[in-house]
């Protein structure tokens, strides 16, 4: 059942001057989006794989990963939710600041 708000938002094209809309900006805000819910995804899976270990008694993830991998999961996704949120150069900075972030996840957890 829809109300009249809701059609009118169903056919009202968006305005043609949003930078929201450009390709570019959508490709760049997707990117960074994919990063985010990446390091997010990473993230717990490194608690959850540390857990599993610490009741078997194998050796897992140390703590310096179990604590750097939620950090930069919360950077990251607060990053991406300004990125989200703002236009302009915010927004470019804060998808930078995702890119720096899982990038310095990553470089230091997994590729050293």
């Amino acid at each position: 059942m829809s109300s009249p708000d809701t059609e009118e938002l169903a056919t009202t094209p968006p305005p043609a001057d949003d930078p929201t809309t450009r390709e570019s900006g959508r490709f760049w805000r997707g990117l960074t989006g994919a990063l985010a819910a990446g390091m997010a995804v990473l993230a717990v899976c490194v608690v959850a794989i540390a857990s599993v270990c610490l009741f078997t008694g194998s050796p897992g993830p140390g703590l310096l990963m179990l604590i750097g991998h939620p950090v930069a999961a919360v950077v990251s996704l607060s990053a991406q939710r300004v990125a989200d949120s703002r236009n302009g150069r915010v927004a470019g900075y804060a998808g930078l600041l995702v890119v720096v972030s899982v990038t310095a996840a990553l470089s230091l957890f997994w590729w050293s």
